[in-house]
C-alpha cells in the first residue's frame, strides 16, 4: 500500500520557523512528483510547492516564494517543507501528496493520487 505520512505541524507565532516532512512507503520514489497542498478554513485546497523526484525541478505558489523550501531527502524517501517568516495567513491544514505525473510540475489536486493525512499549522499574530 502506498502511504504519505505528514508531520511537523504545530503552533507557531508569526515570523517563526517550522519544518514539515512527508515520509512516502510503498511506491518508487524517483518516479514521483511530491506536493505540499495546504487548505485553510473555508477555502479551496491550494498547491504551495512541489518537487519533481526525476529531476528536481520545483514549484513555489507566488505567496511563499522566498520563505518556504522544498527538497528531498532520497535515502529516507523523505521531503521536507521548510518554513520561514510564517504569517497568519499561512494557517492551514498541510497535506503532501504524489503524483505519478513527470512532464512539468502538476499542480491541481486532482492530478495528484496519493495523499497525507493533513498535519495543522497555525500562525498566530
Amino acid at each position: 500500500d502506498v502511504q504519505l505520512q505528514a508531520s511537523g505541524g504545530g503552533l507557531v507565532q508569526a515570523g517563526g520557523s517550522l519544518r514539515l516532512s512527508c515520509a512516502a512507503s510503498g511506491l518508487t520514489f524517483d518516479d514521483y512528483t511530491i506536493g505540499w497542498f495546504r487548505q485553510a478554513p473555508g477555502k479551496e485546497r491550494e498547491a504551495v510547492s512541489c518537487i519533481s523526484r526525476s529531476d528536481g525541478s520545483t514549484y513555489y505558489a507566488d505567496s511563499v516564494k522566498g520563505r518556504f523550501t522544498v527538497s528531498s531527502d532520497n535515502a529516507k524517501n523523505t521531503v521536507y517543507l521548510q518554513m520561514i517568516s510564517l504569517k497568519p495567513e499561512d494557517t492551514a491544514v498541510y497535506y503532501c501528496a504524489a503524483s505519478s505525473q513527470r512532464v512539468g510540475i502538476p499542480r491541481a489536486a486532482n492530478l495528484y493520487a496519493y495523499w497525507g493525512q493533513g498535519t495543522l499549522v497555525t500562525v498566530s499574530s
